[in-house]
Parts: structure tokens; C-alpha cells; sequence
């Protein structure tokens, strides 16, 4: 165990497995991942209160979400392609773009498409919205740890955005969430499958307001578009920086959509590219700390331990899948909610978490939108490989753009530009 100095605190910090499953098995009581994230997000001004006092979200998100995703991947591949053809358009020519902040946008209607269905998800001030309400909520919460606890009432008055973007929310959800309960209540329809409506049949007392479900949404896509919008472009640096991956990725998505088309099935064949994904997050994890409690977990000593993974500094893309190989009893299954689910997968697929991979988290407090995070990541790799040839900024080829630290994240190069045009056929 050791201890590092941060601008705001002390991180006690472990790495050796048997020390990080002990945090995984402490009751919520005497480490508390809730408390842990409170203060780090400052919730009670960003996120609002109810968010952890009543996390009805969570439940809906690791069932329904995650049940319905062979009905959901067709439409979410259909965002990702409407959204690339917008931002990235396929032609001869080399475009140059700002990979992290096109990323936020393909991120954020793929992942509305879901959440609150179509057409919203393409309304460009609603895309806007949600990529605009991440920044202001990490920009809140690191101005408010700065300040004395008895001064943030006053300074988060002052300085938020946030309540802005929940008013701006209301503009966009309210006529939806009105057209939804009229359409059921008078006329017997069903709820669009969606996070929306699931939450809308969840919610109890206040909860059910527009201006609760608004934060809640909101709330959702702050999660799915800080953290996959980043993973994604650390992906696409990798696949800029490491061309000879590209032939071998697309033969397998040509070959698995021509068996099952743009379907879960299909992303359920797609073994290199959920290895190429997963290798990215091991160099490139969201932070150097995870798992806080009142303690955390040292991500970059554990995803470069030698004795798990040889040769741990080096980008193998495909070394997942030489790991499934040497580990035949790696099948592993899930808990969802507190239950057994019918889920079982690799503990070496994207989407996994344990001791060895905690991009996702680890045990009753892994991140419950996972496997719906890891199909989207895999729909944007197979779509990209399939559709571009990319490369780096001319002059940069070979040189993959410098991550950048701020305090603990590990956060993509915001400024690094990645060339696209359309796949030359060979």
C-alpha cells in the first residue's frame, strides 16, 4: 500500500490482486464507492442528490438495457453510420479532424438512440446539449473541491451551468415525455423500448416529474458520453498509429456481418476487434486511480503487472484473444442487480471486470451499462475499418498522440487530429 498526494486529498492506493478483491468484498459501510463518488463529482451540485439517494437507474440499465440489446444494436449501428456520414463525410480526399470532440457527438446520438429514440437524438441543440452538460459537470465539480465545503453553495450559484442544462433539458423532454404518457394512457400504446420509457415506468413520487427524469436522462448521458467518447478515441489514436491491424479487423466484420448482418450476433463474432478495444483500454485507462472508496486501486501497476501480462508496455491488438487461447476455463458469469444473469462471456472480453481489467470497475459496483458501452465501441471500430483508411496528421506518422494527466485522468489528446477518407479499395 502506498499513498499519493493530490491537489485535493491523499490516495491510499493498492495493487496487488489479493489486496484489490479484499476492497471489491468490503461492505458498503465501511468503504463506500457512493461516498467516493459524491465528493469527487461533487453530486449534490452537479448530478443532484436524488441521483444517489435513489439509483433506480442502475437496475434499469444493467437489465433492460442489457436484455434488450440484439433489438437495440441494428438501430445504434444505423446512428453510428448517419452520424459518421454527417461529421466524417466518406470521400477521396483526406479530411482532417479533432478526434475527441467528433468522437462526443457520434458518441452522444448513438448512445441518445437508446436513451430517448429517434428523431432526438439527431435535434443538433439536443446532441449539443449533452456533450456541453459532461464538461460543465466535471468543470463544476473540480471547481468545487477547490473551495472550502462551507463556500460551494455560493460558488456553485455563482459559476454552474448545470441547472442551465437541466432547464435546457426540459425543453427538449418535456413534449416527448407528455406525448408518451398521452399516447398510453389514452389510446393504449406502448412505451418505445427505450431508457426513457423505462424509467418513466420505474419512477415513483417526485421521480416521475419532468424535471427528475430530465436530470436522471441527463445524468445517464453523462456517464456513457464522458467515458465511451474517450475510449474510443484513444481506440481510433491506436488504429491511426498501428496500421497493420486494419486488413485483419476488416476481414473479420466483413465476414461476420455477411453471416448475421449489423446485428449482436454479428459483434459476438468480432473477436479482434473486441481484443484491439480491450488493449486499448489496458494502456489507456480512464484514470490511475479506480475503484475509490476510501481507498483505490492502482490501474496502470495493474494492467502492466509483467505476471499477468507479458510484455505489458507494448500495443499487442490482438492479445486477448491469444490469452483466451492459453486460459480454455476462462468463461465467467455476471451478476446483475444482485442475481445470476444467463450472461456468460470471457473474463478477457471487452466488457469484462475483475482483478486484472478494471476499466469497467470490479464486483457488485462494476459499471452496470457495460455490455451495451462495449457493443457501441465495437459498432464504431467495425464501422470506421470497414468505411475509412486513417492515418495521423502529416508529419506525426508512427507517434501516437500524447495522452494528456489531468490530476488523475488519463484524458485523449483533445487537440490531435486524425485524417480520414474513404476506404481505397485494393
Amino acid at each position: 500500500m502506498f499513498k499519493v498526494a493530490d491537489i485535493f486529498r491523499w490516495f491510499v492506493v493498492v495493487h496487488d490482486p489479493k489486496l484489490i478483491e479484499e476492497i471489491r468484498k468490503l461492505p458498503d459501510n465501511i468503504a463506500s464507492p457512493k461516498e467516493a463518488i459524491s465528493e469527487g463529482i461533487q453530486t449534490k451540485y452537479t448530478l443532484g442528490d436524488h441521483i444517489v439517494a435513489n439509483p433506480y437507474h442502475i437496475p434499469v440499465i444493467a437489465a433492460k438495457l442489457t436484455r434488450a440489446l440484439p433489438e437495440l444494436v441494428p438501430e445504434v449501428y444505423e446512428e453510428v453510420v448517419d452520424s459518421f456520414n454527417e461529421l466524417i463525410s466518406p470521400t477521396e480526399d483526406w479530411i482532417s479532424v479533432r478526434a475527441l470532440d467528433t468522437m462526443k457527438k457520434v458518441v452522444a446520438r448513438a448512445s441518445n438512440r437508446v436513451f430517448v429514440g429517434y428523431p432526438l437524438c439527431r435535434d443538433p441543440d439536443y446532441v449539443d446539449l449533452n456533450v456541453q452538460y459532461t464538461v460543465d459537470v466535471i468543470k463544476t465539480s473540480t471547481i468545487l473541491r477547490m473551495v472550502p465545503r462551507v463556500l460551494r453553495p455560493l460558488v456553485h450559484s455563482m459559476l454552474s451551468n448545470v441547472p442551465n442544462g437541466i432547464r435546457r433539458g426540459l425543453k427538449h423532454l418535456s413534449p416527448l415525455i407528455a406525448a408518451r404518457r398521452k399516447a398510453h394512457e389514452e389510446c393504449g400504446q406502448e412505451y418505445p423500448p427505450d431508457m426513457l420509457s423505462w424509467l418513466m415506468q420505474v419512477a415513483v413520487n417526485e421521480e416521475q416529474s419532468d424535471w427528475y427524469l430530465t436530470s436522471r436522462v441527463l445524468m445517464v448521458n453523462f456517464a456513457a458520453i464522458h467515458s465511451s467518447s474517450m475510449a474510443f478515441t484513444h481506440v481510433l489514436y491506436d488504429l491511426a498509429t498501428y496500421p497493420e491491424y486494419t486488413q485483419r479487423l476488416r476481414d473479420e466484420v466483413e465476414q461476420a456481418v455477411k453471416l448475421h448482418g449489423w446485428s449482436k450476433a454479428a459483434l459476438d463474432e468480432m473477436p479482434r476487434v473486441d481484443s484491439f478495444i480491450k488493449e486499448s483500454q489496458r494502456l489507456n485507462p480512464l484514470a490511475v486511480f479506480l475503484l475509490n472508496r476510501t481507498i483505490g486501486v492502482a490501474t496502470t501497476a495493474t494492467h502492466l503487472n509483467p505476471e499477468t501480462y507479458e510484455d505489458p508496455l507494448r500495443f499487442d491488438g490482438f492479445r486477448f484473444i491469444k490469452l483466451k487461447a492459453q486460459n480454455p476455463n476462462h468463461l465467467t458469469n455476471h451478476l446483475t442487480n444482485g442475481s445470476l444473469s444467463q450472461a456468460y462471456s470471457s473474463k478477457f472480453d471487452a466488457s469484462a471486470a475483475n482483478v486484472d481489467s478494471l476499466g469497467f470497475g470490479l464486483g457488485r459496483h462494476a459499471c452496470p451499462g457495460r455490455f451495451f458501452a462495449a457493443n457501441e465501441l465495437k459498432i464504431m471500430l467495425a464501422h470506421v475499418v470497414t468505411t475509412y483508411d486513417v492515418k495521423l496528421a502529416e508529419g506525426d506518422e508512427g507517434k501516437r498522440p500524447d495522452n494528456v494527466w489531468l490530476s488523475t485522468a488519463c484524458v485523449p489528446n483533445p487537440t490531435a487530429q486524425v485524417l480520414f477518407r474513404k476506404r481505397a479499395v485494393t
